[in-house]
């Protein structure tokens, strides 16, 4: 066969008639094909390249693995030899091919007629067909031509042995995005399907030199391919995606059999062109060595993929720490592939059983209390946040930034503790969304509403297919009555595909601000009949038809959300709810409605969070001794509650005060809740936000300081934003007018009233306040 014939076939004959084609990963004899695997055929490659010659196994592991190879090499060695023999028929006891030179190596003994390999010609990667990770990238294999016997070659020295060589691939840098595709699971044994994919990725996000793609990210991308979200991420499907994203490489996994023993493999190859970054192999023992061997082959390909050796020190947190049980693990990527698809509610039994198959999996712990909090679920969310925080030595560096910051900020209530922890949490991991996100949360928390909204932001530009940091975007875009710029994130949201009940109740807060009615009726008949959804946007809308005064419309949909929330086994939601219903009640001037709330949601939920609200109502109704016994148990149960402390405790005292007649010491206790006043309170109803301004502002008209008095209830209508829906928004109008006469400005108490009888032109006319307001009008 001619020089141009070699370059095509890429084939080498020896033997009496066998031919090795390797880019077809063939050994061919007599029309008969059998496929070889990667790691035999580089071996046999070599073994040909240097035939007469002993290679020792060092330099097998060092030209196939490279020499930094975390494996066991001999058994490696010893089953490619196996192959390879199976393969061409030979007798390791009388070999025609390979003979072993015992405890020295091996040498190719059969004649060979070799074909040149042209230097800019490389065989092809067939990745998704090999069970074995590919040698390392910047090798490539060499051949000598021979024209003649062995002889005339030996004799005239003409032709030199010529190495074939890939231009050297540059490393990741931290802002390249990374693709993690599928596992690919050749041991035919289910629990490896999901399972190493999850724990790769367990251990891949803990380095924050590496920039791994979120599965949000991965999701929505497929959709834009015109796939299901939850399709196998295969080695062209993640390329494609990677390329989409713009991201540097992606991550193809392995697991196969080798008797009784696994190996792992793990190849890092550019999105661009399929080049090879970084490979890594790893062997187990047994099923139970698995998940150390997949944190031996990561720490190697990290480590050639560029990460620095202190960071690979620092942050090389073993996998098989997190848990042991592969079971486990399998459980949790299924919780969080279904949390993806289908929400909280259908991934919480994954989560759950993750932690029955192994009690110490604080990841689940952590993953399933966050999925608590989403629902509402204060109670099971603290529970499972605290079973966390006690196993957090079982976490990464990452991860434990993660569970303190949510403990601190759920559990104890220290938001100053949280803030701190999500500060370094931000500045250990400066390009981790979720950090972004979590701080942004606590600054919103604290009433801090431009750092919310500066990290928020952030969290966007790192995440932008994330429905939670479009939420928190918009949420506090508002707060700052910046309405324009949360109808640009959420239109630019809905340009990108995105959907969700997050994206929903954005939608329907900016439609309230904007005073589009027809908006908000259409993201309410979106949600009826949505799980998990539902009764929150019918607790909203009840909020939204208070505001405007219609108060059957609204006792009628919080009914609704109560039993919506009730049904799906969210009692603390519909205690919140019915609490919040409440509360407007009281305020409207229905106390005996007010009272019956108050006993319905503490015989649905009587947590700290419910009872903050009760202990606001009854003060309001005058039941002082109850609602002192229960501000003095909150306040014993939840010592290091910074909300606690400096928000509702004042706020209840100031109340109780303003009840007894004592505006100046319920303005003395206000002082303390300043800097915090211009937080948003509630999940389910926005009727407690500002609340200390408003009763700062009827403590100023108790003491006769109508200007005073005017500049508190001004600033809620000048915070729309945060104010939002609650019915302190509406009565601040009319507290306004009634500022206004007290001054002696009975011409912008006129214009006031007008503006309250406005709003409320299809207020009930049975409502208390509304008869006040009437009689207070009809005496100017």
């Amino acid at each position: 066969m001619g020089f141009d014939a070699a370059k095509r076939s890429g084939a080498i004959k020896f033997g009496e008639d066998f031919e090795l084609d390797f880019r077809a990963y063939e050994l061919r004899r007599s029309g008969c094909a059998v496929k070889i695997e990667r790691i035999p055929m580089e071996i046999l490659l070599f073994l040909v390249e240097r035939r007469g010659q002993l290679v020792s196994r060092e330099q097998i592991v060092e030209r196939i693995w490279g020499s930094a190879a975390f494996l066991d090499t001999d058994n490696s060695i010893n089953g490619a030899i196996r192959k390879i023999r199976q393969v061409l028929r030979d007798n390791p006891d009388r070999p025609r091919f390979v003979q072993t030179i015992t405890s020295k190596g091996y040498r190719f003994i059969a004649p060979v007629a070799e074909q040149l390999i042209a230097e800019n010609e490389s065989p092809p990667a067939v990745i998704e067909e090999s069970p074995l990770p590919a040698p390392r990238a910047a090798r490539r294999i060499w051949t000598w031509a021979i024209v003649g016997a062995a002889a005339l070659l030996i004799a005239t020295g003409t032709y030199k042995a010529r190495v074939w060589k890939r231009a050297t691939v540059s490393k990741l840098s931290e802002k390249d995005t990374i693709v993690l595709a599928d596992f690919v699971n050749r041991t035919g044994d289910p629990v490896f399907d999901g399972a190493l994919k999850q724990g790769l990725s367990v251990v891949l996000t803990q380095s924050p030199f590496l920039n791994v793609a979120s599965d949000i990210q991965v999701s929505e991308m497929l959709q834009r391919m015109g796939r299901a979200p939850n399709d196998q991420l295969t080695h062209e499907v993640a390329r494609e995606v990677c390329l989409r994203l713009g991201g540097k490489a992606i991550l193809i996994g392995s697991i196969s059999s080798l008797g009784s023993h696994y190996v792992v493999g793990l190849q890092a190859l550019g999105c661009a062109d399929g080049d090879m970054l970084a490979t890594g192999q790893a062997e187990a023992a047994n099923k139970e060595s698995v998940l150390k061997a997949l944190d031996g082959v990561t720490s190697q390909v990290r480590g050639k993929m560029g990460e620095s050796l202190s960071s690979l020190e620092k942050y090389d947190f073993p996998v098989n720490i997190t848990t042991k049980s592969l079971e486990a693990l399998k459980a949790f990527s299924v919780g969080q592939r279904m949390s993806r698809e289908s929400g909280e509610v259908a991934a919480i039994p994954f989560f759950r059983q993750a932690i029955q198959l192994d009690p110490d999996f604080a990841l689940a712990y952590t993953t399933l209390g966050r999925a608590y909090e989403d629902l509402g679920e204060d109670r099971e969310a603290m529970e499972y946040f605290t079973k966390a925080y006690d196993l957090r030595n079982r976490l990464s560096e990452r991860e434990k930034y993660y569970i303190t910051t949510l403990y601190s900020e759920l559990v104890t209530g220290d938001l100053e503790q949280a803030k701190q922890a999500g500060e370094l949490w931000v500045q250990a991991y400066p390009r981790d969304g979720y950090a972004r996100e979590k701080l942004g949360t606590v600054y919103g928390d604290l009433g801090d509403n431009e750092k919310a909204y500066s990290q928020a932001k952030e969290a966007v530009r790192l995440d932008p297919e994330s429905n939670i940091n479009i939420f928190n975007s918009v949420t506090a875009a508002t707060a700052l009555n910046r309405l324009d710029e949360a109808e640009r994130i959420l239109e630019t949201a809905k340009a990108r595909g995105l959907d969700g009940p997050e994206i929903h109740v954005s939608i329907y807060s900016l439609a309230f601000l904007r005073g589009d009615h027809a908006e908000t009726g259409r993201q309410v008949a979106w949600a009826v009949g949505k799980a998990g959804t539902e009764y929150l946007f019918l607790s909203e809308h009840s909020d939204s038809e208070a505001y405007y005064g219609r108060l059957r419309n609204a006792r009628n949909l919080s009914r609704h959300a109560v039993d919506s929330a009730t049904r799906e086994g969210t009692k603390e939601t519909a205690a919140l709810c019915e609490i919040s219903a409440a509360l407007r009640e009281m305020e409207l001037g229905n106390v005996s409605r007010a009272r019956q709330g108050v006993r319905t949601a503490l015989s649905l939920a009587p947590n700290a969070s419910v009872k903050l609200l009760v202990v606001l109502i009854l003060a309001k109704a005058g039941d002082t001794a109850r609602a002192k016994d229960l501000a003095k148990e909150l306040e014993e149960k939840n010592p290091s509650n910074t909300l606690t402390k400096f928000y509702w405790l004042p706020t209840l005292r100031a109340s109780l005060e303003l009840h007894a007649g004592n505006p100046q010491a319920a303005l003395s206790q206000l002082q303390i809740v300043a800097p915090y006043e211009l937080r948003q309170t509630s999940n389910v109803s926005n009727v407690s936000n500002m609340y200390p301004a408003y009763i700062r502002g009827q403590a100023y008209l108790l003491e006769h300081n109508g200007s005073a008095a005017a500049a508190e209830f001004k600033k809620l209508l000048d915070h729309r934003g945060i104010v939002q829906n609650s019915i302190l928004g509406a009565l601040s109008v009319l507290q306004l007018a009634r500022a206004d006469v007290m001054i002696g400005d009975l011409g912008g108490a006129r214009k006031q009233y007008s503006d309250f009888f406005s709003l409320w032109k299809d207020a009930d006319p049975d409502i208390p306040l509304l008869k006040q307001a009437k009689a207070e009008y009809a005496k100017l």
